[in-house]
């Protein structure tokens, strides 16, 4: 498995998704319960496939990243060859921008000196898709890329 079995919520919302790709299998309802039954490892094996197709079509069309922490602040853009990075850092002592009164005083005080700024890019190494899900695994969630393209005016973001 390359990346991580989708939990049971996560199935369930790709209930229909998952009896097509069971199809494209050649595996029916009744032979779905009775691989269950008699053969859960290769029912377990079914599982991990469609997670991995699912969770590799996500990362494909991934286009940012977002990851808060409380003294800190990444923001990606994936792109085809390298990831951009929009960081802040806060070093302003009591503030934690993952609570609201923080985040507020973030947005307050962009321009104090105790919110540091940097932007940097770096290549894939070799499989994009497992880097994407490494930050996914470490906090980072996939959005549409507002706070990015705000803060990318007034940066020198590449």
């Amino acid at each position: 498995m390359k990346y991580a079995r989708l939990t049971k919520e996560q199935f369930e919302e790709l209930h229909s998704e998952f009896i097509t790709f069971l199809a494209t299998q050649q595996i029916t309802a009744d032979e779905w319960k009775e691989l269950k039954a008699t053969k859960p490892q290769v029912a377990e094996e079914e599982l991990d496939v469609f997670s991995d197709l699912v969770w590799e079509r996500v990362l494909q069309r991934a286009e940012y990243l977002e990851h808060f922490s409380p003294k800190q602040l990444h923001l990606f853009r994936l792109e085809d060859e390298h990831i951009t990075l929009i960081a802040l850092k806060i070093d302003e002592e009591g503030i934690n921008i993952t609570t609201r009164e923080g985040y507020d005083w973030l947005q307050a005080n962009l321009d104090n000196d105790a919110v540091v700024y940097f932007t940097s890019q770096k290549k894939y190494k070799e499989d994009a898709t497992g880097e994407i899900f490494d930050l996914i695994q470490k906090g980072a969630t996939i959005t549409k890329g507002d706070l990015f393209k705000w803060f990318e005016r007034f940066m020198d973001v590449k």
